[in-house]
């Protein structure tokens, strides 16, 4: 179940239904829902934070819903509140500022995202360097990707010695119009090649400094 079908709610609710998910779509303005109503299971207008509606519609039976309502706070944690109530297995909650994500916490929503904050990090660390791309994992612990430092190139991974001297390993490896595949002590890495290195954050953003 999907509540609030602004961008990120809608986005979510057709990529769920794109994957083959069904998909119980919930917004309080007719247009909205109308509009998405071809393209999932379900799209239906009701009020969220009212637990009659909320009843009415079976959420009890759902097991993981998305409360993605960000600017309207109030009805967001009315809504996440009234999902703990009807004991959903799994709340995931979007949340536009910090303080917003530990009210969710505190009333029971499982998982929190904060999609500007997190996409606005996750652009810093990529335009600050030169990764290819970039996923934290962890709170100190991230998958970098990257073209492999001049200094390893055409040397057996294992002779590098880059987890003791640098801290990171390479994960993966993808040459030229290949694909992925894991890294070995005895991978040897090209010019071109794009590889996924492993580590705390700080250290996989000096790794790929070097190039």
């Amino acid at each position: 179940m999907v509540v609030g079908l602004g961008r990120f709610g809608t986005a979510l609710a057709l990529e769920l239904a794109r994957r083959g998910s069904e998909v119980l779509a919930i917004d309080h303005r007719p247009k909205i829902v109308q509009a998405l109503s071809g393209q999932l299971t379900h799209a239906v207008t009701a009020d969220a934070t009212d637990l009659e509606a909320l009843r009415e519609l079976g959420v009890a039976e759902f097991h993981r819903a998305v409360v993605a309502i960000g600017a309207d706070l109030e009805a967001s944690i009315l809504t996440t509140s009234l999902l703990t109530e009807l004991e959903v297995d799994d709340i995931w909650a979007k949340a536009v500022t910090h303080q917003h994500k530990r009210i969710l916490e505190r009333i029971g929503a499982h998982h929190i995202v904060l999609p500007e904050n997190d996409m606005g990090e996750r652009v810093a660390h990529l335009v600050s360097g030169r990764m290819l791309d970039y996923l934290e994992v962890d709170e100190d612990f991230a998958l970098v990707k990257t073209h492999p430092p001049r200094d390893i190139v055409g040397v057996p991974l294992g002779e590098t010695r880059l987890r003791s001297k640098h801290g990171v390993t390479v994960v993966c490896v993808k040459s030229v119009g290949e694909q992925f595949t894991y890294a070995t002590a005895d991978t040897v890495l090209q010019y071109g090649d794009v590889i996924l290195v492993a580590w705390p954050i700080t250290k996989a953003e000096r790794f790929a400094d070097r190039l």
